[in-house]
């Protein structure tokens, strides 16, 4: 049986997952990439909820071109998911990629995070 993309990606992040677990020290940053978004989550895995999310349909980012689906709007996120989640105290995160590979918008949200704070 023939794989597609997707479901090759659903295996990675999988096993991705058996060995990145989010603490309350040390929360796990999640993130999804839609083909016109790109979404990231700060997790605690141990009591199983979400302490900040954002995305690019966020308010406060000011798409003004209308093109989420960018590196720029990517970094934006990262930028904004740093800011708040130094505001809650959360300095050290672990990063789970979900599977998909560590360039483009994946990694200028990444690199933003790290930019203003966020230690991976």
């Amino acid at each position: 049986m023939k794989l597609n993309r997707r479901e090759i990606r659903k295996k990675k992040h999988a096993k991705i997952r058996q060995k990145i677990i989010g603490t309350v020290k040390k929360p796990r940053l999640c993130v999804f990439r839609s083909n016109q978004h790109i979404y990231a989550q700060v997790i605690d895995d141990s009591q199983g909820r979400t302490i900040i999310a954002t995305s690019t349909l966020d308010k406060t980012l000011d798409n003004k071109d209308n093109n989420s689906a960018n590196c720029q709007s990517s970094a934006k996120v990262g930028e904004l998911l740093a800011k708040k989640s130094l505001e809650k105290g959360i300095f050290n995160v672990v990063f789970d990629r979900s599977g998909y590979f560590y360039h483009g918008r994946i990694k200028s949200l990444a690199d933003s995070a790290r930019t203003y704070g966020l230690q991976f």
